[in-house]
C-alpha cells in the first residue's frame, strides 16, 4: 500500500511538471471509492497549481478558467491500496485497471489502481468537505518542527493500545505505514507490542528520531515497491532491498545477531527483534 514516502517521491516526481499545465480534457473509467463530485467538463481550462501533499492524500489545486489568479478548488487524491500515478505525453489506451486521466497541455496524468480502493474527488477548497472532513482525522506530520518529543510523549500517554497499532492509526502522526513502523521501533529500541502509555519521554524521543530518519531514507530510496509501486516516471522503490526487519522473519537481526520475528497486529504483519527490542 502506497503510504507517505511513496506519496511524497510521487508529488516530488509531478510537482514541477504539472504546476501551470491546463486542462484539455478529463477521462473517467471504472468507479472509484468515492465519486468525482464534479462534472468532467467544468475542469477543462483550468491551470493546475502547485501539487501538495498531506499524510497520504495529493491536493492539486485548480484555479478558475477565467483568472488565473483565483483560487478555484482542486482535486484531492488518494492512492488507495495499490494505486499510482503517470504523467506521459501519450499515454496510450486506457487499460482495464486506468480510472482516471487528466490530459493537460503537459501530458496525461493517469491514475492506475488494480484494486480501485483509490480515489480523485473536487473539492472547493481544503478547508471545505470532502477536503476538510477527510484530512481532519489526520495526526501531525512527522517532519513538522511542531511535533516534538513532548508532544508525542503526551499523545502517546493518553493510549492504552500497543505503539505499533498507535502509530498505524494515523492520528497521533501520519506516515509511520506497516513498513515504516516496523522499521522506526526497531531502530528505537522499542517492542512494537509496548503499550503506549509505558513509553517514557526518553523512549518518545528516540522513536520520533527514528521515524524521521527512517521516512527521511524511505523517500530519498523512492519508497518501497513490495508489488504495484512506481513513482510517476514508472521507477520502481528501493527502500524494501534496506529495510532492517521488515519482510526478514527468520533472519538474523542485523543490531544484535537475534532472530527476526514476525507477529499479526491489528491485521497487519510486524516484524521485530526481541532481543534488541524491549518492552
Amino acid at each position: 500500500m502506497p503510504e507517505l514516502p511513496e506519496v511524497e517521491v510521487t508529488r516530488a516526481s509531478l510537482v514541477d511538471r504539472l504546476q501551470g499545465a491546463q486542462v484539455q480534457s478529463v477521462r473517467l473509467g471504472k468507479p472509484l471509492r468515492w465519486p468525482l463530485g464534479v462534472a468532467p467538463a467544468s475542469l477543462v481550462g483550468r491551470r493546475l497549481g502547485r501539487l501538495q501533499r498531506r499524510g497520504k492524500y495529493l491536493w492539486l489545486p485548480l484555479t478558475a478558467a477565467a483568472a488565473a489568479d483565483e483560487a478555484g478548488g482542486g482535486l484531492l487524491l488518494h492512492l488507495g491500496m495499490s494505486g499510482s500515478l503517470n504523467l506521459a505525453d501519450d499515454p496510450g489506451a486506457a487499460g482495464a485497471h486506468d480510472h482516471f486521466d487528466l490530459a493537460t497541455s503537459r501530458g496525461t496524468l493517469r491514475l492506475t489502481d488494480p484494486r480501485r480502493f483509490g480515489a480523485v474527488l473536487w473539492s472547493d477548497s481544503l478547508q471545505a468537505d470532502p477536503a476538510a472532513r477527510l484530512l481532519a482525522r489526520l495526526g501531525a506530520e512527522p517532519f513538522d518542527p511542531a511535533l516534538t518529543p513532548l508532544r508525542l510523549h503526551a499523545a502517546l500517554q493518553a493510549r492504552r493500545s500497543p505503539v505499533k497499532v498507535a502509530l498505524l492509526a494515523g492520528d497521533i502522526v501520519v506516515g509511520a505505514g506497516n513498513i515504516y513502523a516496523s522499521e522506526a521501533l526497531h531502530r528505537a529500541g522499542i517492542d512494537p507490542r509496548t503499550r503506549c502509555d509505558r513509553i517514557s519521554r526518553p523512549r518518545a524521543e528516540r522513536l520520533l528520531a527514528a521515524l524521521r530518519l527512517t521516512l527521511a531514507q524511505a523517500i530519498a530510496l523512492g519508497g518501497s515497491t513490495l508489488r504495484d509501486f512506481r513513482d510517476a516516471h514508472g521507477v520502481s522503490g528501493a527502500f524494501q532491498d534496506e529495510a532492517l526487519v521488515y519482510g526478514r522473519e527468520g533472519q538474523t537481526c542485523a543490531r544484535c545477531g537475534g532472530t527476526v520475528r514476525r507477529i499479526v497486529q491489528a491485521q497487519r504483519a510486524t516484524y521485530f527483534c526481541a532481543g534488541c527490542q524491549r518492552r
